[in-house]
Protein backbone atom coordinates (compact mmCIF):
# COMPACT_ATOMS: atom_id res chain seq x y z
CA UNK A 1 0.00 0.00 0.00
CA UNK A 2 1.64 3.08 -0.69
CA UNK A 3 1.62 6.25 1.58
CA UNK A 4 -0.96 8.57 -0.47
CA UNK A 5 -3.50 5.43 -0.61
CA UNK A 6 -3.07 5.03 3.25
CA UNK A 7 -3.04 8.84 3.97
CA UNK A 8 -6.33 9.32 1.93
CA UNK A 9 -7.92 6.46 3.52
CA UNK A 10 -7.48 7.59 6.86
CA UNK A 11 -8.44 10.92 6.04
CA UNK A 12 -11.84 9.81 4.30
CA UNK A 13 -12.29 7.68 7.62
CA UNK A 14 -11.88 10.90 9.98
CA UNK A 15 -8.67 9.05 12.04
CA UNK A 16 -5.98 12.12 11.79
CA UNK A 17 -4.63 10.10 15.02
CA UNK A 18 -4.92 6.97 14.21
CA UNK A 19 -1.95 4.28 14.16
CA UNK A 20 -1.91 2.61 10.51
CA UNK A 21 0.06 -0.22 12.00
CA UNK A 22 -1.82 -0.53 15.23
CA UNK A 23 -5.33 0.71 14.91
CA UNK A 24 -6.42 -0.30 11.24
CA UNK A 25 -8.70 -3.94 11.31
CA UNK A 26 -7.36 -6.34 9.68
CA UNK A 27 -10.57 -7.54 7.50
CA UNK A 28 -12.69 -4.21 7.07
CA UNK A 29 -14.81 -4.05 4.10
CA UNK A 30 -12.70 -1.98 2.38
CA UNK A 31 -10.23 -4.87 2.64
CA UNK A 32 -12.95 -7.25 1.17
CA UNK A 33 -14.31 -4.76 -1.61
CA UNK A 34 -10.79 -4.26 -2.42
CA UNK A 35 -9.89 -8.18 -2.56
CA UNK A 36 -12.77 -8.37 -4.52
CA UNK A 37 -11.81 -5.58 -6.85
CA UNK A 38 -8.26 -6.92 -7.77
CA UNK A 39 -9.27 -10.89 -8.54
CA UNK A 40 -11.74 -9.61 -10.46
CA UNK A 41 -9.31 -7.64 -11.96
CA UNK A 42 -6.98 -10.62 -12.73
CA UNK A 43 -10.08 -12.18 -14.43
CA UNK A 44 -10.51 -9.64 -16.67
CA UNK A 45 -6.84 -9.06 -17.57
CA UNK A 46 -6.25 -12.99 -18.25
CA UNK A 47 -9.36 -12.50 -20.35
CA UNK A 48 -8.08 -10.09 -22.24
CA UNK A 49 -4.30 -12.07 -22.91
CA UNK A 50 -6.36 -14.65 -24.08
CA UNK A 51 -8.17 -12.41 -26.87
CA UNK A 52 -5.03 -10.61 -27.27
CA UNK A 53 -2.56 -13.37 -27.55
CA UNK A 54 -4.98 -14.91 -30.20
CA UNK A 55 -5.44 -11.60 -32.54
CA UNK A 56 -1.84 -10.58 -31.94
CA UNK A 57 -0.22 -13.37 -32.26
CA UNK A 58 -2.06 -16.33 -32.90
CA UNK A 59 -1.95 -18.66 -30.71
CA UNK A 60 -3.71 -19.46 -27.30
CA UNK A 61 -2.13 -18.40 -23.88
CA UNK A 62 -1.71 -21.99 -22.90
CA UNK A 63 -0.06 -22.64 -26.67
CA UNK A 64 1.84 -19.98 -26.13
CA UNK A 65 2.61 -21.06 -22.55
CA UNK A 66 3.44 -24.43 -24.16
CA UNK A 67 6.16 -23.48 -26.47
CA UNK A 68 7.57 -21.16 -24.49
CA UNK A 69 8.60 -23.53 -21.62
CA UNK A 70 9.79 -25.97 -24.66
CA UNK A 71 11.90 -23.48 -26.31
CA UNK A 72 13.83 -22.74 -22.29
CA UNK A 73 17.06 -24.14 -22.28
CA UNK A 74 17.31 -27.22 -20.30
CA UNK A 75 14.31 -28.44 -22.28
CA UNK A 76 15.53 -29.62 -25.37
CA UNK A 77 15.98 -33.10 -24.92
CA UNK A 78 12.05 -32.83 -23.91
CA UNK A 79 9.93 -33.04 -20.79
CA UNK A 80 7.72 -35.50 -19.09
CA UNK A 81 4.06 -34.58 -19.98
CA UNK A 82 3.68 -34.61 -16.20
CA UNK A 83 6.49 -31.88 -15.50
CA UNK A 84 4.91 -29.92 -17.66
CA UNK A 85 1.24 -29.87 -16.50
CA UNK A 86 3.35 -28.74 -13.06
CA UNK A 87 5.06 -26.41 -14.79
CA UNK A 88 2.83 -24.72 -16.50
CA UNK A 89 0.01 -24.93 -13.79
CA UNK A 90 -2.74 -26.58 -16.14
CA UNK A 91 -4.86 -29.07 -15.92
CA UNK A 92 -4.02 -32.58 -17.62
CA UNK A 93 -7.21 -32.39 -20.27
CA UNK A 94 -6.38 -29.28 -20.78
CA UNK A 95 -2.67 -29.65 -21.75
CA UNK A 96 -3.73 -33.10 -24.02
CA UNK A 97 -5.99 -30.96 -25.87
CA UNK A 98 -3.67 -27.86 -26.79
CA UNK A 99 -0.43 -30.56 -27.29
CA UNK A 100 -2.91 -32.25 -30.17
CA UNK A 101 -3.19 -29.14 -31.73
CA UNK A 102 0.47 -28.52 -31.84
CA UNK A 103 1.14 -31.93 -32.66
CA UNK A 104 -1.31 -31.53 -36.29
CA UNK A 105 0.70 -28.42 -36.64
CA UNK A 106 4.00 -30.62 -36.09
CA UNK A 107 5.47 -27.96 -33.51
CA UNK A 108 5.71 -30.81 -31.10
CA UNK A 109 6.13 -34.20 -30.26
CA UNK A 110 5.35 -36.92 -28.10
CA UNK A 111 8.27 -39.75 -27.79
CA UNK A 112 8.45 -42.36 -25.49
CA UNK A 113 10.19 -41.93 -22.03
CA UNK A 114 13.68 -43.76 -22.27
CA UNK A 115 12.82 -45.26 -18.37
CA UNK A 116 9.27 -45.43 -18.69
CA UNK A 117 7.73 -46.63 -21.92
CA UNK A 118 4.23 -45.78 -20.67
CA UNK A 119 5.14 -42.20 -20.08
CA UNK A 120 5.74 -39.92 -22.53
CA UNK A 121 8.18 -36.55 -23.38
CA UNK A 122 7.22 -33.78 -25.03
CA UNK A 123 9.80 -32.34 -27.35
CA UNK A 124 9.52 -28.93 -29.55
CA UNK A 125 10.14 -30.15 -32.99
CA UNK A 126 13.14 -28.66 -35.53
CA UNK A 127 9.64 -26.94 -37.28
CA UNK A 128 7.90 -25.82 -33.98
CA UNK A 129 11.36 -23.86 -32.89
CA UNK A 130 11.68 -22.25 -36.53
CA UNK A 131 7.96 -21.54 -35.87
CA UNK A 132 8.61 -20.08 -31.95
CA UNK A 133 12.20 -18.17 -33.25
CA UNK A 134 9.72 -16.55 -35.96
CA UNK A 135 7.40 -15.05 -33.26
CA UNK A 136 10.05 -13.16 -31.56
CA UNK A 137 10.01 -9.94 -32.74
CA UNK A 138 5.86 -10.26 -32.44
CA UNK A 139 5.72 -11.32 -28.91
CA UNK A 140 8.38 -8.79 -27.55
CA UNK A 141 6.23 -5.84 -29.55
CA UNK A 142 3.56 -7.44 -27.73
CA UNK A 143 5.06 -7.11 -24.13
CA UNK A 144 6.29 -3.85 -25.39
CA UNK A 145 2.79 -2.52 -26.10
CA UNK A 146 1.07 -4.27 -23.10
CA UNK A 147 3.69 -2.75 -20.62
CA UNK A 148 4.19 1.01 -22.32
CA UNK A 149 2.48 2.60 -19.51
CA UNK A 150 4.78 0.70 -16.79
CA UNK A 151 8.12 1.60 -15.84
CA UNK A 152 11.03 -1.00 -15.30
CA UNK A 153 11.04 -0.60 -11.87
CA UNK A 154 7.47 -0.80 -11.84
CA UNK A 155 7.22 -3.87 -14.18
CA UNK A 156 9.67 -5.58 -11.73
CA UNK A 157 7.33 -4.42 -8.90
CA UNK A 158 4.41 -6.13 -10.60
CA UNK A 159 6.02 -9.21 -11.14
CA UNK A 160 7.01 -9.12 -7.66
CA UNK A 161 3.93 -8.89 -6.03
CA UNK A 162 2.79 -11.30 -9.36
CA UNK A 163 4.91 -13.92 -7.26
CA UNK A 164 3.72 -13.26 -4.10
CA UNK A 165 0.30 -13.62 -5.05
CA UNK A 166 0.87 -16.97 -6.74
CA UNK A 167 2.75 -18.15 -3.92
CA UNK A 168 -0.10 -17.14 -1.15
CA UNK A 169 -2.53 -18.92 -3.63
CA UNK A 170 -0.47 -22.25 -3.68
CA UNK A 171 -0.57 -22.42 -0.32
CA UNK A 172 -4.61 -21.62 0.51
CA UNK A 173 -6.29 -24.32 1.26
CA UNK A 174 -10.42 -23.38 2.14
CA UNK A 175 -10.93 -27.22 2.50
CA UNK A 176 -8.23 -27.62 5.23
CA UNK A 177 -9.10 -24.87 6.79
CA UNK A 178 -13.18 -25.30 6.78
CA UNK A 179 -12.24 -28.59 8.37
CA UNK A 180 -10.05 -27.81 11.76
CA UNK A 181 -12.31 -24.84 12.44
CA UNK A 182 -15.37 -27.20 12.69
CA UNK A 183 -16.74 -28.43 16.04
CA UNK A 184 -18.31 -31.41 16.32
Amino acid sequence: MNAGFLLVSLDRLGADSIDPVKDMPMASEDDKSVANRLFFRLFQVSNILQKQTISEVGLTTVQWAVLGALSRKGFEEGISFNALTEYLVVSRQSLDGVLKRLERDAHVERIPHPDDKRARIILLTHQGRAFWESLQPRIHEFYRDGLSSFSFDETVSLLHYLNKLQHDLENTALNAKEETTETP
